[in-house]
């Protein structure tokens, strides 16, 4: 038994890496997806583009520009004179925001008095617009605490005023950079693509050749042939987990704190799945067309509601429930946790249990219902 299998993946192996040019297609688009989702999915807000109206101009206001000048997060590029001015920037997308001090702004804050600094945000990003405001925010209230202190000092307030300090720490990501969420994100993502269509296409190639038949009338039974198609492919999978981890952290210098022997152990339970579900295609197409849309029809919903991008505790409650069938997000919830957060076992074991429960059960359905239409 073992004896054919090896002969069938060693054909296999011939048969897909015979060419250059699939060598060249197996290891380096996936390099070149992760480059270009390292670079293009960062959600991080490093310098806005704002304008700056004071209708004020006064120190104290210009005291509050100097805060955002000296700020990295925002850069001034534009001094409106008017609300045509203002609106003009914001429609054609100049500047991210409009900060404008309001006549009296001096005064008020001289008389002790409240006193308010508005900011317009262009918000059709809004994951932009939500962190320029709280970028703006901290300002304000910095220079307001400052000017606070000042009157105090100068003998205008209570010396016994109680306050409170904040002191925030944030763990697992504590320059909160969201490409060190996004990469190990789009690295399941890459290694879901390969090897569901690699699967699905090569059992596929065979029926459109012609071969198949040739297979099924030699000596070789139906889960030798399994063995022989899907062995390769998980093989191949397994060196894209290494070669594309690896690149992560070279290029992109994403944490990894966890074990890569763990990482490779659950990379294997996913493979699973993956393999499970492009038999399952091959035995549904005919032609590699189909079964490349087939694969996309899989991998897109997957995709959605795996939590790479939108969190799974927003959507739905009906499609939370749905998202416990779905492998990749279990996948996901390991890689992160054993990038960012150095998760082992002890932590991981629920999703690694749901990973072994699908990947086996998808496998031997599809195992099962290839063997029917080899019958």
């Amino acid at each position: 038994m073992w004896r054919r299998i090896r002969e069938i993946v060693k054909k296999e192996f011939y048969q897909t890496l015979r060419e250059p040019r699939t060598r060249v297609i197996l290891f380096l688009p996936p390099l070149i997806q992760l480059i270009i989702f390292g670079y293009a999915v960062n959600l991080d807000v490093e310098q806005s583009r704002i304008a700056w109206m004071d209708l004020d101009r006064t120190p104290e206001s210009r005291n509050l520009l100097s805060e955002f000048e000296g700020s990295h997060h925002f850069k001034v590029i534009a001094v409106p004179s008017s609300e045509e001015d203002v609106q003009d920037l914001l429609d054609n997308g100049a500047v991210q925001a409009v900060v404008r001090i309001l006549p009296g702004f001096d005064r008020d804050i001289r008389r002790g008095k409240t006193t308010s600094v508005q900011i317009l945000i262009e918000g059709t990003n809004s994951n932009t617009a939500s962190i320029i405001s709280n970028y703006a925010a901290q300002i304000i209230t910095r220079y307001s605490n400052r000017i606070l202190s000042e009157r105090q000092r100068a003998g205008f307030g209570g010396y016994d005023t109680p306050s409170i300090s904040i002191k925030s720490r944030v763990w697992f990501n504590p320059d909160l950079l969201s490409r060190n969420y996004f990469v190990p994100g789009v690295v399941v993502n890459i290694i879901t693509l390969i090897t569901l269509i690699l699967t699905a296409m090569a059992i596929v190639r065979e029926k459109e050749l012609g071969t198949m038949e040739q297979l099924m009338v030699t000596p070789i039974r139906p889960i030798e042939l399994i063995l022989g198609k899907t062995l390769p492919f998980a093989i191949i999978g397994l060196i894209d987990v290494i070669l594309i981890t690896s690149a992560a952290l070279l290029i992109f210098h994403i944490p990894f704190k966890g074990s890569g022997i763990l990482l490779l152990i659950c990379a294997m339970l996913f493979i699973l799945t993956t393999l499970g579900v492009g038999l399952f295609i091959s035995t549904i197409s005919n032609t590699q067309q189909q079964a490349m849309m087939s694969s996309f029809f899989f991998f897109m919903p997957a995709f959605m509601l795996s939590g790479f991008a939108f969190p799974i505790r927003n959507m739905p409650t009906i499609v939370q429930y749905l998202t416990y069938l779905n492998p990749v997000r279990y996948f996901i919830e390991i890689v992160r946790g054993i990038f960012l957060k150095g998760s082992g076992i002890d932590v991981l074991w629920p999703q690694m249990a749901a990973l072994c429960i699908l990947g086996v059960s998808v496998l031997t359905l599809s195992a099962l219902r290839f063997h029917k239409r080899m019958d």
